[in-house]
């Protein structure tokens, strides 16, 4: 009996943490994407403090959002791709880019390192075990460019 299995790059689940995190990334990933005939899909999440003071104010956040998006949007019309954004409020940024991976049927979750000591400090600790260990997809490192050093910093 043979499943049939898709590419990796048909569905992707994208995480952005900022602007610059956004164009590394889909300047890796859009290629593949559109040589695999994929759609992408983009994800930003917002983690709220749960019960103690937000770093930044909502409104803020969203203006990130909305910049880290358009740089999505912008390299998706440069790639031919169908691009679909979600921006999501969480206590767990992990959870929250898993259940976004669920409900966006993602193929894999694809990303680039985020600046640190090595490729393995792509997130924190917490983030980085659910999405390595917890994921019921693949999980995509890409290599961040050509200076490869990374370093787009942020939060997820």
């Amino acid at each position: 009996m043979t499943d049939h299995v898709e590419p990796l790059f048909s569905r992707p689940l994208l995480p952005l943490a900022n602007a610059d995190d956004a164009e590394l990334t889909c300047a890796a990933a859009f290629p593949r994407i559109a040589a695999a005939g994929g759609r992408a899909s983009v994800v930003h999440v917002i983690e709220k403090a749960g019960g103690a003071p937000d770093k930044a104010s909502v409104e803020q956040r969203e203006e990130v959002a909305d910049e880290l998006f358009e740089v999505a949007r912008r390299a998706a019309d440069d790639a031919g791709i169908d691009l679909h954004t979600d921006l999501r409020f969480a206590t767990d940024v992990g959870d929250a880019i898993l259940d976004a991976a669920e409900d966006a049927d993602a193929t894999a979750i694809v990303f680039t390192p985020r600046g640190g000591r090595s490729w393995w400090d792509l997130f924190s600790g917490a983030v980085r075990d659910q999405l390595v260990r917890h994921s019921d997809r693949p999980v995509v490192v890409l290599p961040a460019g050509a200076d490869d050093d990374g370093d787009a910093g942020g939060e997820t």
